[in-house]
């Protein structure tokens, strides 16, 4: 087994007056030479929206965008003429091909949005754009592990890539039991809140692990959780 912690406080960061943006990953103005990706993930941001702000119209081009809200509501419009608020419990994926314009901004003038971005390599380059999205409680959940995106017909969002993203939630002294889909992946754990044990390695909240040549691993539940999990090619 291959391993790599990063830690949350390690994290690259953008900040304005409307924006707190924490990249995992090289992103924006932060650059690592060592951070560049985890296999075929390449970004994880972890970001925070000022009431009625937002990003502006602005392109993507061949990349499978994976998004998740924590908090609040987050406003998507795009040049496929979609649509639509994005909840805490919702999750929307983009396969920008060969090429998207798009929006997000906080659609309360009250209350931040709180949201999880990810950026995966497609294995197909050029395809025709397309948009997803589903609700997390209209999922079957299994021993805890949701799975919510996925390259087949397991879950109900597709993937132009041989990656499955799941989200796990589980209780003090629970253990995880996870089994990679394909013997060529690794998978990314973003720990989005509460305290999981990986083997010797302690994660807290916002804390990212890469595992890679492994076919499985356990994780016991420390402190009540909530994971992210995001199975890709090496």
């Amino acid at each position: 087994m291959m391993k790599i912690v990063h830690r949350a406080e390690t994290r690259g960061r953008s900040c304005n007056n409307w924006l707190r943006s924490y990249h995992t990953f090289s992103c924006d103005d932060y650059y690592d030479a060592e951070r560049i990706n985890f296999g075929a993930l390449r970004v994880l941001n972890d970001n925070r929206i000022a009431p009625g702000m937002g990003f502006s119209i602005h392109p993507h081009k061949n990349m499978e965008i994976v998004t998740i809200p924590l908090k609040g509501e987050l406003q998507h419009g795009d040049s496929k003429k979609v649509h639509s608020v994005i909840g805490a419990n919702d999750v929307q994926v983009i396969s920008a091909g060969t090429g998207i314009f798009h929006s997000e901004t906080n659609g309360s003038k009250i209350n931040p949005v709180e949201f999880l971005q990810i950026w995966i390599m497609p294995r197909e380059r050029n395809v025709h754009p397309n948009y997803q999205s589903c609700n997390l409680s209209d999922l079957k959940t299994e021993n805890g592990v949701t799975l919510i995106a996925s390259p087949d017909e397991m879950a109900p969002m597709s993937l132009l890539q041989d990656a499955w993203i799941s989200v796990y939630s589980g209780v003090e002294n629970e253990t995880l039991q996870y089994q990679l889909n394909q013997s060529h992946n690794g998978v990314y754990l973003f720990l989005i809140d509460g305290e999981v044990l990986v083997g010797d390695v302690l994660l807290k909240k916002r804390d990212g692990m890469g595992l890679s040549e492994v076919n499985n691993f356990e994780a016991t539940v420390v402190k009540d959780a909530h994971l992210l999990l995001v199975e890709v090619p090496m």
